[in-house]
């Protein structure tokens, strides 16, 4: 009966955010609530749980995404992401267009969104493709496909930080596999680009202008201040991760409790957004008002923040049902593995149309079957949250925003977006988890 109740819960969350339009936040905690009630907890007991599950989950992560956000808003304004993606086409050379996009994808959307990112940097991809006479298509799918790579697969992204506060992840094993896999997911997404999108050729037409392109500044940061908000916290809280490990590598001093402190994901956001401030040709204090560059992100990391807090809240519920030891007694024999979070994500991705809904919810399903699947192991934690990014890529369509960017900005007609923008996703998801699978052998 629990695991009934949890495919209506499901499929509800599917229903009316895909169908119906319902902000994912009231869909998750009306399906907390629901099942709650439905699987016999006792009504206050309910919420108390919702309660909590909402509040560990904020505390955990709240600030890691508020930071990452306003670092994303200060890079994107400063016209540091252009900055980055030319000198990216600098060591790769202008023939080689789409393995520039590519990279600059993959660096760019660590602080940035996708589609934010994919606005600001495809009037260069189209610039650069008639310069060298490559299709648009090509430079558009492998910027699209390594903005995705790290986008649902590497911190301090959103999605993957929200599913490691779920899951009790360790931030910088996330971090360091993450870029293991995402790396391979990039080298997949660039052939992707340079065998099937060559061939396809896209209409002159006058491609849309956004706010973000108008206003990118002529006086931009230099590449190493572009890169240093992301790749400093990054750093440190790989090295706290590091220092905090059994056989303390680091050993025991002042400096490695201090190591340990900066790198702690709080403070090394913070440290990262603390150099964004440093990327504005002429920084003024307005920017760093309700109303300005810091307003914006507050604005834009609430709803990732509330839909996250539901996210734990339903995976709490779900936890307090014992649901675990049910779907965990029926997938013994299924040897599904590392890769159940992949198929899970997969479903809601490719049914409801957002990455980052389907990284939390899926975290939360996941999240109280960790012990019966034998993957509650830090490092094993970490796979899961990667796993469950990979499946989030499978895949994007019509019903995914993401989709109609690409396509609006590269020209891309339907069937042109489903062959190589769904297609393409398709996969870099299945290399992804493949990836995931692979170090599971190794490391597990």
């Amino acid at each position: 009966m629990l695991l009934v109740l949890l495919i209506i819960a499901i499929l509800f969350i599917v229903l009316v955010t895909a169908k119906f339009k319902l902000h994912p936040f009231l869909a998750l905690i009306i399906a907390a609530i629901g099942y709650g009630l439905s699987s016999g907890i006792e009504p206050v007991k309910v919420i108390e749980t919702i309660n909590a599950g909402f509040g560990s989950t904020i505390g955990y992560i709240g600030i890691v995404i508020l930071a990452g956000t306003i670092i994303g808003t200060f890079l994107e304004k400063s016209g540091g992401a252009t900055t980055l993606a030319e000198s990216a086409l600098k060591v790769t050379g202008k023939k080689n267009v789409p393995l520039a996009m590519g990279i600059v994808g993959y660096v760019v959307s660590l602080p940035v969104f996708c589609d934010s990112a994919f606005v600001l940097l495809s009037p260069l991809n189209k610039a650069l493709s008639k310069k060298t006479g490559t299709s648009i298509a090509v430079g558009a799918i492998a910027l699209s496909l390594g903005l995705y790579a790290t986008h649902t697969m590497v911190p301090p992204t959103p999605g993957p930080v929200a599913a490691a506060g779920i899951l009790g992840a360790d931030l910088g094993q996330v971090i360091i596999w993450g870029v293991v896999v995402s790396l391979v997911t990039l080298l997949a997404g660039w052939l992707f680009a340079i065998t099937v999108a060559k061939n396809v050729e896209v209409a002159e037409v006058e491609l849309p202008e956004s706010e973000h392109v108008k206003d990118i500044p002529q006086d931009r940061p230099s590449t190493v201040k572009a890169v240093m908000p992301i790749l400093v916290p990054i750093l440190l809280i790989i090295l706290q991760s590091i220092a905090k490990m059994p056989s303390q590598p680091f050993g025991e001093s002042v400096f490695v409790t201090w190591l340990i402190f900066f790198g702690q994901p709080v403070t090394a956001l913070l440290i990262g957004l603390g150099l964004s401030f440093l990327l504005p040709a002429k920084f003024e204090m307005e920017m760093l008002g309700a109303t300005g560059w810091v307003g914006e992100s507050v604005i834009a990391a609430a709803s990732i923040i509330l839909i996250t807090g539901a996210g734990g809240a339903f995976g709490k519920i779900l936890q307090e049902s014992g649901i675990a030891t049910v779907i965990g007694d029926s997938l013994a024999t299924t040897n599904l593995g590392i890769f159940l979070p992949f198929v899970i994500a997969a479903g809601i991705k490719t049914a409801q149309g957002s990455s980052t809904v389907a990284i939390i919810t899926t975290a939360g399903i996941v999240a109280p079957l960790l012990t019966s699947l034998g993957l509650d192991a830090e490092i094993a934690k970490a796979l899961v949250v990667i796993s469950i990014g990979a499946g989030s890529m499978v895949v994007s369509h019509a019903n995914d925003s993401y989709f109609w960017v690409v396509t609006q900005f590269s020209g891309l007609t339907l069937n042109q977006g489903y062959r190589l923008q769904t297609l393409g996703t398709l996969v870099s998801g299945v290399t992804a988890v493949i990836g995931v699978w692979v170090l599971s052998l190794i490391l597990l």
